[in-house]
């Protein structure tokens, strides 16, 4: 295994180190990163994830491999940190185990990613440390986990903020609803941070506060040119284009053309007009029509992929199924205005991505590293509350760096363990669920059965409106 620095470092001396385990694309480490902080290391299992995370943030060190046995000291080494203080270690461990009755559920050995966490965090004596996962972890049994887990902590010279909270990502500008357990811990001693307040009520939710309306999804979408004008994102994810609208305040935030959007994050060099991460898909006619006719806000019953509400917030944004799982694309919403699923380009603005943030070329990559990932916004109110703790104040960082190499975002799993030079440890994509999957003809041919049989014809009619035609555009879907 090799970790991949491109240009010797070049983390400001005096902004505060934080290292992210299990991180993905790097949800949690764009967001840390805009609280102001300098992500030195981030470890991530997945090689196509790994080097995905490396072309956005090339400055950062990339360590393609598990972190069952992976040291604090290698960490560093890797980082080229040296004894400097890790202010944080953030990630959100994956945890499975809560079955074994009358034993301790951290010693469950599905729950082992979650204990090294706690071994790392103690390896590279951080400052402190932000522990994410979802809401579930809350509920019933599962709060002896939580129990555990705080009682682990206290064992080696931390305390967690109590009560834990689980925070929305609707409540801090991000178009989607979105729950996630957030716990912050700090060595015995040191400032425990806050949670941070709510700052929006989402839209399409009834009033109940006297905070500002957050960005809807029309507000996240209106603006990106429309994949299917675009025959090139047939079979690529890029395209050149003029075809900008005009954004909201929450789109031009994402545009990052301003200094004031990248935050306190490195300025990236891009070139806004290019359209990315926006590979087409491709729907059957019957697809079409039975999204087109499909109320936003509702689920479509057939596909059950849920329809955007234009003045409303997204749902959950999933990551779909891993390749042991029988790797099934994320379902993806359906465009509130456009019969079709929404790109993954439209999947990172309902998710707080910038444009600049590219993912794989593939949709059922991109679609699961943005399901997979912390929203950015979110992750930064978060990492915001540990700067307060510590008593930094942040700061933005001149000049630009460049992104990676944009090859890193079309290599396939087989590819990417080459170029880590690590074995293939996620297995092959194998979609059999052994389930018969039924044809659209046949689903058509049932529902044109279930419907009441027309009336007689009487001598006098009256017009029936249309039911809308779904634009067509080139190529025509079969």
């Amino acid at each position: 295994m090799i970790a991949h620095r491109s240009d010797g470092g070049g983390q400001m001396a005096n902004r505060p180190i934080g290292i992210d385990l299990f991180a993905g694309a790097g949800g949690l480490s764009l967001g840390f990163e805009q609280a102001g902080f300098d992500i030195a290391a981030a470890v991530e299992i997945d090689p196509v994830h790994a080097a995905v995370h490396k072309f956005n943030f090339p400055r950062c060190a990339t360590l393609a491999r598990s972190v069952v046995g992976l040291t604090g000291k290698e960490i560093r080494k890797a980082a080229g940190i040296g004894r400097r203080k890790v202010h944080v270690v953030f990630g959100g461990a994956p945890c499975q185990g809560f079955s074994l009755i009358g034993h301790r559920v951290l010693d469950d050995p599905r729950n082992q990613l979650v204990r090294e966490f706690v071994r790392i965090v103690e390896e590279l004596d951080a400052d402190y440390f932000v522990f994410e996962n979802v809401k579930g972890l809350t509920l019933g049994k599962h709060r002896r986990f939580l129990e555990e887990l705080i009682a682990t902590f206290a064992d080696i010279g931390y305390v967690v903020r109590q009560p834990w909270q689980v925070l929305d990502t609707a409540a801090f500008g991000v178009p989607q609803h979105r729950e996630r357990l957030i716990l912050f811990g700090a060595k015995t001693g040191k400032k425990l941070p806050d949670y941070p307040a709510p700052m929006f009520a989402a839209p399409g939710d009834r009033k109940t506060s006297d905070l500002p309306v957050g960005p809807s999804c029309r507000d996240a979408l209106d603006d990106l040119p429309e994949a299917e004008d675009f025959a090139a994102l047939e079979n690529s994810d890029a395209v050149e284009t003029d075809a900008w609208g005009s954004p909201s305040r929450y789109a031009a935030q994402l545009r990052s053309l301003r200094p004031a959007d990248w935050h306190f994050a490195y300025k990236r060099r891009w070139d806004p007009a290019v359209l990315t991460s926006s590979m087409r898909t491709v729907h059957t006619e019957i697809s079409r029509r039975r999204f087109a006719e499909t109320e936003g806000g509702r689920v479509e019953p057939i596909s059950r992929f849920f329809k955007l509400f234009a003045d409303g917030v997204s749902n959950t944004l999933r990551a779909g199924t891993d390749a042991a799982r029988g790797a099934f694309t994320s379902p993806r919403p359906i465009h509130y205005a456009n019969a079709r699923c929404v790109t993954v380009r439209e999947m990172a603005r309902l998710h707080g991505f910038p444009d600049w943030f590219r993912f794989h070329g593939t949709k059922w990559h991109g679609a699961r590293q943005i399901g997979n990932a912390v929203p950015p916004p979110l992750a930064r109110v978060v990492a915001a509350s540990v700067m307060l703790a510590i008593g930094e104040k942040p700061a933005r960082p001149r000049g630009e760096i460049a992104l990676g190499d944009v090859a890193l975002l079309g290599l396939d799993m087989g590819q990417a363990a080459a170029y880590w030079e690590v074995p293939v440890v996620i297995g092959r994509r194998d979609r059999k669920s052994g389930a018969k999957k039924r044809k659209q003809l046949d689903i058509e041919a049932d529902r044109l059965a279930a419907l009441p049989p027309p009336p007689r014809a009487i001598a006098k009619t009256r017009p029936v409106k249309p039911t809308p035609a779904i634009r067509k555009r080139a190529p025509t879907y079969v």
